[in-house]
């Protein structure tokens, strides 16, 4: 944030129709350093700040021109664009997030993200990169952990202390944060909300119908890994079954327009789609990709068309994306993907032909 204090100075001795002799004689300084102070050349000692907002009648954010809801608009368009570019796989997100923390250094949002930013990732974490960067994350955990109102940072900050535990082989200390700070799915906060309200509520239907779709997208993410993962079942046999439990999904899905199952078999495939092109020890087929591809964009499209009338999926599974458009945002997301494999996809013309074929 630029710091104004020297033109707030002069604006507020014009407005009240003090000299800078007189400025200069009541804050015991010459008259050149008041000169300097409102040419911007130099800053008054941090001594005078207050001496200065005294005289002058204002508050010492005013005096320094930190107009709060001003510096949070910024803060916010910061975190959209960042959010924006990691989406899309744009290199330039950690130039960003970076220029930010240096900007914002205090704001715990900004912390958060440039925490998370440095590439010790929150699933499969680089444990050599952590121990390597603990001198640096540390310190910003326990300022999000001791200063941060906000649970989702906190518990944030929490996760990446029981990282750098593990790393340091304190494992056993690690699953105990979790254990004390993030206890079970029974006490995750859709199922707090859920059980606030009686059965009679349509609240209650919202959060029960909201946690379905949640947790049935976890539930789905689960399967697919318990597969995939699984390296005593043969790779056809594990693209088969699953593609075979998607594709029965989606067609009772389409059958009865009921939003679970379309949300099932989107994650399925998605899941699937994902890690046929990310984890090349698969051995992944072009054919099986281009496939699943367009059955995951085709359940993603009508997942969207249906959310638009059912308010609990549509908040569950689109909005908290942040997009009111996820389709859109998935296919320009697969187009600048930077993974090996999905450069060299995008030099099969049958591959592009897919994608494109969902572009709004």
């Amino acid at each position: 944030m630029k710091i104004t204090v020297g033109s707030n100075i002069k604006r507020l001795r014009t407005e009240k129709g003090v000299t800078q002799e007189q400025l200069a004689d009541a804050m015991n300084v010459t008259c050149a350093a008041v000169s300097k102070w409102e040419r911007g050349d130099t800053y008054p000692d941090i001594t005078m700040l207050q001496p200065l907002a005294f005289y002058f009648g204002v508050s010492l954010d005013t005096l320094m021109g930190y107009d709060e809801a001003k510096v949070n608009e910024e803060i916010a368009n910061v975190l959209n664009e960042y959010e924006e570019l990691v989406w899309k796989n744009d290199g330039r997100a950690q130039q960003v997030i970076k220029k930010a923390y240096k900007d914002f250094p205090r704001d715990f949002r900004i912390m958060y993200h440039y925490m998370w930013s440095l590439g010790v990732s929150d699933a499969e974490p680089d444990l050599k990169l952590a121990l390597a960067l603990k001198p640096e994350i540390e310190p910003i955990c326990d300022k999000i952990i001791e200063g941060c109102r906000d649970t989702e940072l906190c518990l944030g900050a929490w996760k990446m202390k029981a990282i750098l535990l593990h790393a340091e082989g304190r494992t056993d200390e690690a699953l105990r944060i979790h254990s004390e700070k993030f206890g079970n799915w029974y006490f995750s906060e859709g199922q707090m909300n859920e059980q606030l309200f009686t059965k009679d509520r349509p609240e209650f239907l919202y959060w029960a119908r909201r946690n379905m779709f949640e947790l049935g997208e976890y539930a789905a993410d689960k399967l697919v890994k318990s597969y995939f993962y699984d390296l005593s079942i043969p790779y056809a046999e594990m693209v088969g079954t699953l593609e075979k439990l998607a594709d029965s999904a989606f067609s009772i899905g389409c059958e009865t327009g009921d939003g679970y199952f379309i949300s099932q078999a989107e994650s399925i495939y998605g899941r699937l789609r994902n890690d046929l092109i990310a984890r090349d020890f698969r051995g992944g087929t072009a054919e099986d990709i281009i496939r699943i591809t367009d059955k995951c964009f085709s359940a993603l499209s009508r997942l969207c068309e249906t959310a638009k009338d059912n308010p609990p999926m549509y908040d569950a599974l689109i909005k908290s994306h942040h997009t009111d458009d996820l389709l859109s945002r998935a296919v320009e997301s697969t187009l600048s993907w930077k993974n090996p494999r999905n450069v060299e996809l995008l030099g099969n013309p049958e591959y592009v032909g897919v994608i494109e074929k969902y572009k709004a």
